[in-house]
């Protein structure tokens, strides 16, 4: 088996079409639909921003689109199993966020009504769940793959208290991230367990990598000046191979999604 690969520039290498996205609104202005955002607030407090700086992160945070509240609200639930027990409080009393969001299904479930009717190309299907690398307190957002290349009626985005209490919901947050999947496929698609005995190239870009981590690592601790100007090794970020034995098909450090039109 080759892992030297050609760079891939031309997207029907890949898909012999581009897959569809449509956004069928169900009544005048509802929730925005906006590429994923790479930010985190959480992710830029941290040390030398080492999470925002971990290109998988902010790549996975806009691989997708958030449909974003256009009002602020507080939702509360007191522990029990009814509707009635899940109660929300728009700032202002904007009645808007009750078209939005309710308290549907009971026993501490808040559920988001998204505004559209998505369809999407044969084969495909929305994975509906929350902004991916989001930590909410006190809630959590539940995931569901929704067949959208045939459903003819809407589906709902729901978060699950953790405890009883109060959670915040502000203006410009996203409640609903959308990934498209490959539904139809995933089934024909078969794991192998490999040895590197298989893959020698691989195996030997793996070995190089691990020395000069190890390496990297060790001057970091040691205070090399150098190493600590560098701050981290950007193999990964750069597209890179140590070895230079691998080139990879297709890189992102960044992405960049079109948002509906």
């Amino acid at each position: 088996m080759g892992w030297r690969r050609k760079w891939v520039s031309d997207m029907s290498d890949f898909f012999p079409t581009i897959p569809e996205l449509h956004c069928f609104r169900e009544y005048d202005n509802p929730p925005e639909i906006v590429p994923g955002r790479a930010e985190r607030d959480w992710m830029d407090a941290s040390t030398q921003r080492f999470a925002s700086r971990c290109t998988p992160l902010p790549i996975a945070n806009c691989s997708g689109w958030d449909i974003v509240l256009p009002e602020s609200f507080t939702a509360t639930w007191n522990g029990g199993l009814l509707t009635s027990d899940v109660t929300l409080v728009p700032d202002g009393g904007n009645p808007r966020v009750h078209q939005i969001a309710a308290s549907v299904f009971g026993h501490g479930i808040l559920t988001f009504h998204p505004g559209y009717l998505f369809r999407t190309s044969p084969g495909w299907a929305i994975l509906s769940r929350g902004p991916p690398n989001t930590v909410k307190d006190g809630i959590v957002a539940l995931e569901g793959l929704v067949e959208t290349d045939w459903l003819p009626f809407t589906f709902t985005m729901n978060w699950h208290f953790t405890r009883p209490g109060s959670v915040r919901f502000e203006k410009g947050e996203a409640f609903c991230f959308l990934a498209l999947v490959p539904h139809a496929i995933l089934d024909e698609i078969q794991p192998r367990l490999m040895r590197f005995a298989e893959a020698p190239d691989l195996r030997d870009s793996y070995d190089t990598w691990r020395r000069e981590r190890a390496a990297f690592q060790a001057r970091v601790a040691k205070g090399d000046p150098e190493a600590l100007k560098m701050g981290w090794q950007r193999d990964y970020v750069n597209g890179r191979d140590p070895s230079g034995r691998i080139e990879p098909t297709f890189h992102l450090s960044k992405r960049k999604l079109k948002p509906p039109k």
